[in-house]
């Protein structure tokens, strides 16, 4: 979008048009930054390796081409996607020691933060109906989870994304911004672009909390409800054995999403009782950077099946 354009959606006022943000990162001391540099760098490309391995070892082994771990392999394209929307951007500002982004880029990076934000969140849920069929309809698992539906619930995860991202991002297309364009944080986060603006957001907020609450709590209570059907199943399993062999299938899906929702849920009360947003920035770097990065070891050192496919990949 060029400024022209985006002068187009302003509304009548004394405002000045820049069309610039500026990211103050996690913290402004200039001693504080190579660490932080090297820091966020080690994690991203943890993050990567980890879950592109994750990738490789299921669309190389041919026993792992079941959909719970076709959903994982876009899980863990979906974290890749995630992180490098915004560790990238506040690595080169860090190394440049810029800390400008263009208003185009900042609604790209909002428009692909919430859309891969999204998309986690949702196959996060199919995931958890995966193992909700497996433990609790074991004989009719193949003929529910056939690859015909799994290719429909990944195809509707992909297009509620986009549009629950195209809808929000569209939105803020139409407020206009005051000269004060100071973000605290590392990226351009969607509620605070929303607050910087000078013009009505009640809109934008409406939509937000009407959406964050269907498609955030929906999934959620499905979540929660395959869960608690999946925990009645097991405890009527009479042997000590069958009941392990059982809860390990779902084991590292029940930590993943316990530490996706913990750590959202971290940032959300953080922003709600702390008013310094820099502090919040700060407790975002769990949702943002280290759940993608933690999700390959759980799914990895949790999984024999995975192990023995990354060990033919590097042998």
């Amino acid at each position: 979008m060029t400024v022209d354009s985006f002068i187009s959606y302003m509304e009548p006022g004394n405002y000045t048009q820049i069309p610039e943000f500026i990211l103050l990162g996690l913290s402004e001391e200039a001693e504080l930054q190579p660490l932080l540099f090297g820091l966020f760098l080690s994690m991203y490309l943890v993050t990567f390796t980890g879950n592109l391995l994750i990738i490789l070892a299921i669309t190389t082994d041919s026993h792992l081409h079941t959909p719970m771990y076709f959903f994982l392999s876009n899980l863990s394209f979906s974290d890749i996607c995630f992180t490098s929307t915004t560790v990238p951007k506040m690595l080169v500002n860090i190394q440049m020691r810029n800390k400008v982004i263009t208003y185009e880029d900042c609604i790209i990076q909002i428009y692909f933060f919430l859309l891969f934000g999204a998309l986690d969140n949702f196959l996060l849920t199919v995931m958890a109906y995966d193992r909700f069929v497996a433990i609790c309809h074991p004989l009719h698992y193949t003929v529910i989870m056939n690859q015909r539906f799994c290719g429909l619930l990944l195809l509707v995860s992909w297009v509620v994304s986009f549009l629950q991202s195209l809808l929000n991002g569209s939105l803020v297309l139409r407020l206009s911004f005051c000269t004060e364009l100071e973000i605290s944080h590392f990226f351009c986060e969607f509620n605070q672009v929303i607050q910087l603006a000078c013009s009505d957001t009640f809109l934008n907020i409406l939509v937000k909390y009407l959406v964050s609450g269907l498609l955030g709590g929906v999934p959620f209570i499905g979540i929660l409800f395959s869960y608690m059907k999946i925990v009645s199943s097991i405890l009527k399993i009479s042997s000590a054995g069958g009941k392990y062999k059982a809860f390990s299938t779902c084991g590292s899906h029940l930590c993943v999403v316990s530490l996706f929702y913990g750590t959202a849920l971290g940032v959300f009360l953080s922003s709600a009782a702390i008013e310094n947003s820099r502090a919040t920035a700060i407790a975002s770097v769990m949702y943002t950077v280290a759940t993608p990065m933690l999700n390959p070891f759980i799914y990895s050192l949790r999984n024999k099946d995975i192990k023995q496919a990354l060990r033919k990949i590097f042998s």
